[in-house]
Parts: C-alpha cells; structure tokens; sequence
C-alpha cells in the first residue's frame, strides 16, 4: 500500500478519533469525500486532527527526537533494548525496510495531508478567521516537511541542493488516489526547504501572537524559521527570527533547569510543545519517548517507574558539565523492563507531561552563535557571550568572561539541549563527525521505505540502501 492510500484509510480513522463533527464521522476508507466538509467547524476540526499526528509516537511523540538522537548516539545515549529498528539506527545499519523510517514517512504524509485539506477548503471558514485557520495550516504542513527534508535527504551544508533529492512535495489535497496525479518524483532539497519558508513566513504573518490551547502562535513559526535558517548557513535569518522571539517578552526561562521538563502544561519558555494527558498521549506501553527514556523502577527514585528504560544515557556524557551545572546533575541510575542498570535522563521521567520542541533557551543560543559566527553588529543588540551567560547562568554553570573558539556554542547546545533531538542537526549543518561518520554520510540519511519503491517508478533509493 502506497503512503497515499495508507494515509487515506488512517486519515478517515484519525477523523473519528478525534472527535469530529458526526457529519465528518465516515466509515474507514481509501477515499475521503470532500463533500463531508461543509462548515467552519468542519475544516477547523480537520485541522485540530493534525496535533493528534504531531503528538504521535511517530512524530514529536517520540521518534522526531529519539531517531535523531539514535543516529548521533556517540557520548550521548545508547539503545540497550531488543526493538531491531531502533538498535539498527543506534548501529547505523538501518535498511530499507526499518519500520521507523517508514512511520516517520507516513506519518508526516498525513499531517500535510490534513493541512493541504484545511487550505483547500479555507472558503469555508468564517472571515474573520480565515486567515489564521490557514496560518496554522502552514505552520503544520511546513514543520513536517522540515522533519522529512532532513531525514530522508542530504543536509543543506552538503552542497548541490538544486539537485540533492529530498521528497515528494505535496501541496494539494488528496480525496481520491489516482496513481497519475498522486505518484510523484522526489522534489530537491532546496525546493523542499523553499516550501517550508514559504509556509512558515506566512504562518509567522497570520498567526496569533498569543498561543490558543498550546497551539501555533507566530512566534512558534519564526522559532522553527530560526532552525531552517540556522541550518542553511543563514546567519542574520537565523538571529533575526531568534531575537524576535527573544524580545517579545512573550517567554523566559524558568529560574530552574528541571522547571523545563515534565510539566503539566507549557512552561514560560515553551514556545510550541506537544501536549500529553492520559486520555491523550504518544503511549505508555511500547511506545513514546517517555515510555522508551523513562526506567522501568530506580532504587534512587522510586517515584520513577514504569517506562521501557531502554535508552540509557552514556555515562561519558555527564563528562561535558561543570561540577556547578545543574543539567550535570540532571539524571539518576534505574533498570530497563529487562533489568539492565543504567543512567537515565530526568527529563522524560514521568508520563502524561509536555514534551517541549522548541524551547526559549535554544534561541538564546541560536543568536549566540549566528550573531558571533556572522560578524558584525550583533542582531537583537546582545553580545553574543552575554546570551550565551543567560542560557549557562540559568543551569547554575560558571560565566564565561570571554569565547574563544566557536567550539563552545556547540557544546553548549549538547549540554542544554542533549536528548531533544539537536545534536544530529547540529553536528550535519557544521560538517562535523557523526559517530565517526562524515557529517554526509549515506546512513546519517534515512532510506526511502521500500513499499513507497515497489509502488512508485518515480521514486529513487538514497545511496547506502
């Protein structure tokens, strides 16, 4: 089954999940009827379905974080779990049959699916929303195609981004498959990310401010711009769209590192995040990022329990942090389902909380660096030491009174940011080593999943598969 019909019968699904309107509560199938939508209501509930995708174990629920951090695992984490999958990218030795690289793929496929329905039925949302409802829709449609560019294509720094294959670029709705229409070729890595700007410029334009029920708001958007504009090499873009952010006053960082994490609702710094409750989660079982982090019981906190534990931190990692640092001292010794010991991270530690994705203190140093790497008038009017001592003050780490090397705004993206997916992105856009591996190499890219191969000629394998 191909990712169109696949994400067809799982979109009629996910409808009836979430909620919607009866009119909108079809039977599973391979074909959605657009003239199920009629209302406001309705398109507005079409879209509310995509945060249920973006929580999803195979989205933000857990493998947009953990895949990335699996395949820049060296001094990080590491799987001691029995999921082939998930050992696979740890070893990077995935194949073109991993069963993650498949669920990010059609998982992504639906949310910008959804988001291309919402768009196509915009004319019947009331005016006075219109704008905003289609600012979301972007919003969505332009994070997921980010996700896919960077997993399954060369990174931007890689060069040849005209020619670079990323995925097929999908901006229209699909009701009905038709092979002619629907099997496309994979767009470059450069028309790929000019989508995911154009989406998320204009969602930065006609979002609220304000975030509504932890969802976008414009300054999530331009949060996210910073992230693509860090990647291309886009210094001023990338500390432009940081320090708005910054200076909104809309955020700040709690007084405490552990106030970032498992919390009930966003926290002062959380920008965008993915809520989590007990009628609505990633899961708790088998899978969820927390399920996989958290350990099954610890001797030093026996409040902590339930979860897999199967990914366990390296014990060379706490080598980074200062005696002083907070985030140093932020982990604790518990066993795996299987009984296996190990150091684990408190910062997925407790079931039903916020998994933050971008977080205020990563524009911090997103301005830090881009600021000090670019020259100059710094943008936003802060030295870049001076932001760079409000991310490391937060975590109790000693001031730095001078930046000698660029080095250190690496490192200190490993410090505040380890186990939230950065470290592969930020290892690829400088060209540094991955594992070992050059910061290019075939298996730090995701394959093409086979079943798209066997229904689509168009589609072409990356190298290493």
């Amino acid at each position: 089954m191909n990712f169109i019909k696949s994400f067809l019968f799982i979109f009629a699904v996910a409808l009836i999940a979430a909620g919607c309107n009866k009119k909108l509560d079809v039977a599973p199938q391979q074909n959605i009827d657009p003239n199920d939508i009629k209302t406001s209501d309705d398109v507005k509930a079409v879209l509310f379905g995509a945060y249920s995708k973006l929580q999803d174990a195979d989205a933000f629920g857990e493998s947009f974080f953990l895949t990335a951090d699996l395949l820049a695992a060296q001094d990080q984490i590491y799987f001691s779990g029995s999921f082939v999958d998930y050992v696979d990218l740890n070893d990077k030795i995935q194949i073109e049959t991993n069963l993650t690289a498949w669920n990010i793929w059609q998982n992504a496929y639906i949310i910008i699916n959804i988001a291309n329905i919402a768009l196509d039925k915009i004319e019947l949302v009331d005016e006075d929303e219109r704008d905003a409802v289609a600012a979301e829709a972007k919003f969505i449609r332009g994070l997921a195609y980010f996700e896919l560019v960077n997993y399954f294509a060369k990174p931007w720094s890689a060069g040849n981004t005209n020619a670079n294959p990323a995925v097929p670029l999908m901006i229209k709705p699909v009701y009905e498959y038709n092979a002619a229409e629907h099997l496309l070729p994979r767009a470059s890595v450069s028309a790929i990310y000019t989508q995911v700007i154009n989406d998320l410029t204009d969602a930065a334009e006609g979002l609220p401010q304000a975030s509504v029920n932890a969802r976008a708001s414009s300054f999530a958007a331009r949060a996210i711009l910073s992230r693509v504009y860090l990647s291309q090499g886009n210094l001023a873009g990338a500390a432009e769209e940081a320090s708005a952010v910054i200076e909104s006053g809309d955020y700040e960082l709690p007084s405490t590192y552990a106030g970032s994490f498992n919390n009930v609702v966003n926290s002062s710094e959380d920008i965008f995040a993915i809520q989590q409750t007990s009628q609505s989660n990633a899961g708790t079982a088998n899978v969820g990022l927390i399920t996989f982090y958290m350990a099954n019981f610890s001797d030093d906190e026996p409040s902590i329990s339930g979860g897999r534990g199967d990914v366990k931190v390296d014990p060379s990692h706490l080598d980074i942090y200062e005696t002083e640092d907070a985030r140093g001292s932020f982990y604790y010794n518990g066993y795996s389902i299987t009984g296996t010991g190990g150091l684990h991270t408190r910062k997925w530690s407790s079931f039903y909380k916020v998994i933050p994705v971008v977080r205020l203190a990563e524009m911090y140093l997103t301005r830090a660096e881009a600021n000090y790497r670019k020259g100059g008038a710094p943008i936003g009017g802060v030295d870049p030491l001076d932001d760079l001592n409000t991310v490391r003050g937060r975590a109790k780490a000693s001031l730095l009174t001078s930046i000698d090397d660029e080095g250190i705004f690496v490192e200190e993206r490993f410090r505040e940011l380890a186990f939230e997916g950065d470290r592969l992105w930020t290892l690829k856009r400088l060209k540094l080593d991955v594992d070992g591996l050059p910061y290019d190499d075939n298996k730090l890219v995701l394959p093409i999943p086979r079943s798209e191969l066997d229904v689509n000629s168009k589609l072409t394998q990356n190298p290493g598969y």
